[in-house]
């Protein structure tokens, strides 16, 4: 049994995990109403850099949506869908949870740009999503017996090139 079996499910489907990441997307957000800003000299680049995340991350979103169409595997649910397949073309083939990475890409973005203070629930959404992803990968595993050898196949679990 997988460590990441003994964390917990949060429900059937994986529900609690949803409500975190949810939570936490929100507070992302509500960081760009607290008037916190970078200094001057920083701003300028911080905006750029951040769209630019922010416009890489819909990229892979978009990217990862439609792999998992394909399959019938679309789900906010970290437990799989009945009768869906694993996602292993198009993005899948460099990392295992880019619809994950593409929603921190894009919070690390919308921090850079208008909100400083989103980078703190950014980093706890991290977390959620690396533990959410720990407990997917045990129920895919469940359902999928090849999703061992995908996994070694494709070590990065949320960003190619970086996690």
């Amino acid at each position: 049994m997988h460590a990441s079996s003994r964390l917990p499910s949060l429900g059937r489907r994986g529900e609690g995990w949803v409500a975190l990441q949810a939570t936490l997307m929100v507070l992302v957000a509500l960081a760009a109403l607290v008037p916190v800003y970078w200094p001057d000299g920083v701003a300028g680049a911080f905006v750029v850099l951040g769209l630019v995340l922010i416009a890489l991350a819909l990229i892979l979103f978009a990217l990862a949506g439609i792999s998992l169409l394909v399959v019938r595997a679309v789900t906010v649910f970290p437990r799989p869908r009945e009768q869906s397949g694993l996602a292993r073309r198009g993005v899948y083939r460099l990392v295992r949870h880019p619809v994950y990475g593409a929603i921190l890409l894009a919070a690390v973005g919308w921090s850079l740009a208008l909100a400083p203070l989103g980078l703190i629930p950014t980093a706890l959404l991290a977390v959620v999503f690396d533990l959410k992803a720990r407990v997917e990968e045990a129920w895919l595993t469940e359902r999928h017996p090849d999703y061992a050898a995908y996994r070694q196949r494709t070590p990065r679990r949320f960003v190619p090139g970086v996690y």
